[in-house]
């Protein structure tokens, strides 16, 4: 036992400077130390892109699940993903007009949401709380979402991941379909950080479709369909006057969430101090991508939806969603050669740019304009002048073509499927020849010049924009076939032929599950890139209340309207369930074992400088007490 008269005092202070500095390490993300890098197991196992994954999902009542599926219920089931099940699953029909046109087309290929943390929000897969599987209706190609997605992301944009997955139901062929990260809780926490304090909203006052009515405020005008708080157009200073953003927020919000987005909406509106409520570079890059892709279904579109929104600390950014109709699909009767040309200085349709402030101040600030440009250029350069993008599309055919071919509700035959994919490829190496010339000078780049002179446009008169898919094509071969269908041609080509031949090896089971795909895998990515509501998904709607896609206006790419679809001519008039226990559970599941529900899903990484610091300070203070203690109990 120490005499020193001193040593409790010391000791007292070691306590003290020992709790001081666990606190401030316990806060050190608050202080200023970031982690910098984030990992999360879903982003390894569902999301791996290099093949093709298998979701089966287990359910009792298929049949009564698809009579119901357009009053978007949840009902309980197993999904069993890539041989692993996981019980207590809810699941859902997902979609807006999608929903509406599945029915009308006669077919039961839905769309679907699966929540894993419904019915117990301790539930995740590896980590991921939601998931949406996209019938890829409207896409012949099967990977316009796919191939955007993608490109926004090494573009440096933050995107959903996705991957394609093969989807049997109790053990029977259902299709190929996209799985996409839902914009949801585990996507924030991936993107953003843990202990984001950002707000996530979905605006759209279009809601169409799958039992939801029209948003408020919202009106046709020269400046496109939809209220004015879509459009992100600061009004005033009440919170009723942006119902169509607030009532769609996916994070709980406070007055002072709401008064910090309206002054944001304010100082864009303004034009001044840009940089300190938007996030600048990625927002930049996000039009650089979208507006290459000709998506009018969106925010630049006379719709004026399918976009989230991020803002944090005051600071505005762009989320893309659901992107099945862009490259012209939107208006897919169209001439090809006024959309491969649309100007991608004026890549609003349906208004005029400065309708949608969130794009305004990059036309109307050369500093910005110069950086857009440089932004464009070397997107261009990196993803298409580099082969790039033809090696994905390549590759990424390769990988899912049996899959396709084996597709018993897909809406196209398999000869349209690969047809969409040629043309494809085509729009995109055209699309990029006309950028390079936008960028360079030799083809004009905004609406009014190119009502002047076409003289150096881009030839695409053989391209048939349609072949991608489109607004009027939703309905194919496969019928109501399929697990608990009725009827239907079950996957044949449509032509009275035979059925497609299964993948290698299948015998006409479901396809070999991930690693028996025999395609290649996608090209390494270019040096220097990056690689709460119960609908965050769900205004992905796909056109007009009529159903029926406009023409493009007569010589289309002649008239220097801005008010109009691309090349001129005005937009035409508008004339969860409880549950309890397993469902589907036998005691059995197919393809592997039950691992439990709860996956973990943990991030993992490395830290900075800050942190380690920090960490350093606690160890090294704890070190000395236990040095300091030791030498004053020898005395």
């Amino acid at each position: 036992m120490s005499t020193s008269k001193y040593f409790d005092r010391i000791c007292a202070v070691i306590a003290v400077l020992m709790i001081a500095v666990t606190a401030v390490f316990m806060n050190a993300e608050s202080l200023g130390a970031t982690s910098v890098m984030r990992s999360y197991a879903y982003e390894d196992t569902l999301f791996d892109t290099d093949t093709v994954h298998t979701i089966d999902i287990v359910i009792d009542d298929w049949d009564g699940f698809l009579e119901t599926a357009t009053q978007e219920e949840y009902v309980n089931c197993t999904v069993v993903i890539d041989g692993k099940a996981y019980k207590n699953v809810a699941i859902r029909a997902k979609g807006n007009t999608s929903l509406t046109n599945v029915a009308q087309y006669g077919n039961n290929r839905y769309s679907f949401k699966l929540e894993f943390d419904h019915y117990d929000d301790t539930n995740t897969y590896y980590g991921l709380d939601k998931l949406s599987l996209n019938n890829v209706i409207q896409d012949n190609t099967y990977m316009k979402d796919y191939l955007v997605y993608t490109l926004m992301r090494e573009n440096g944009v933050d995107a959903p991941l996705c991957s394609f997955v093969y989807i049997t139901v109790n053990g029977e062929d259902w299709g190929l379909y996209l799985a996409v990260e839902a914009i949801e809780d585990s996507f924030l926490s991936r993107t953003y950080g843990s202990s984001t304090d950002g707000e996530l909203y979905k605006p759209d006052s279009m809601s169409m479709g799958g039992g939801k009515g029209m948003g408020g405020n919202v009106a046709s005008s020269e400046s496109g369909w939809g209220s004015s708080d879509v459009k992100l157009i600061y009004t005033d200073d009440e919170y009723s006057s942006y119902s169509n953003i607030f009532e769609n927020a996916k994070t709980d919000l406070t007055d002072a969430d709401k008064d910090r987005l309206i002054a944001s909406l304010k100082t864009l509106n303004e034009g001044t101090d840009i940089e300190s409520v938007v996030d600048v570079e990625e927002v930049i890059k996000y039009f650089v991508v979208h507006n290459f892709v000709c998506n009018f279904d969106s925010y630049t579109g006379s719709m004026i939806h399918n976009y989230y929104l991020y803002e944090e600390d005051g600071v505005l950014s762009m989320i893309p969603w659901d992107y099945n109709l862009a490259f012209g699909g939107f208006v897919g009767g169209s001439d090809a050669t006024s959309l491969v040309n649309y100007p991608i200085d004026s890549p609003v349709s349906g208004g005029d740019t400065d309708s949608r402030p969130m794009i305004a101040w990059i036309f109307n600030n050369e500093e910005y304009l110069e950086l857009y440009h440089q932004y464009f250029s070397e997107f261009i350069e990196e993803y298409f002048e580099s082969g790039y993008v033809s090696e994905l599309i390549d590759s990424t055919y390769e990988m899912i073509a049996s899959y396709v071919e084996s597709d018993p509700t897909k809406f196209c035959t398999y000869e349209e499927f690969e047809e969409g994919v040629a043309a494809l490829k085509e729009f995109c190496e055209l699309r990029a020849e006309s950028v390079r010339g936008q960028i360079d000078g030799t083809i004009p780049s905004t609406s009014e010049a190119q009502s002047e002179d076409k003289s150096a446009f881009i030839d695409a008169s053989d391209l048939s924009i349609s072949d991608m898919g489109s607004m009027g094509n939703g309905g194919g071969p496969g019928g109501q076939g399929g697990p608990g269908g009725q009827g239907g041609q079950g996957g044949q080509d449509g032509n009275g032929g035979n059925p497609p031949t299964p993948p290698d090896g299948t015998d006409g089971n479901p396809p070999t599950p991930p690693g028996g795909s025999d395609g290649e895998n996608p090209p390494t990515p270019p040096d220097g890139f990056n690689g709460n509501g119960d609908g965050s998904d769900d205004n992905d709607s796909n056109g007009f209340p009529g159903g029926n896609p406009p023409d493009m206006p007569n010589g289309g790419g002649e008239s220097g309207d801005d008010n109009g679809f691309p090349g001129g001519g005005n937009f035409p008039g508008f004339g969860g369930q409880s549950a309890s226990g397993n469902a589907g559970f036998n005691g059995q599941f197919p393809g592997g074992e039950f691992p439990g529900n709860g996956e973990s899903g943990t991030s993992t990484g490395t830290f900075s400088t800050g942190t380690w610091i920090l960490l350093g300070a606690s160890l090294a203070a704890l070190l000395a007490g236990l040095l300091i203690a030791f030498f004053y109990k020898k005395k």
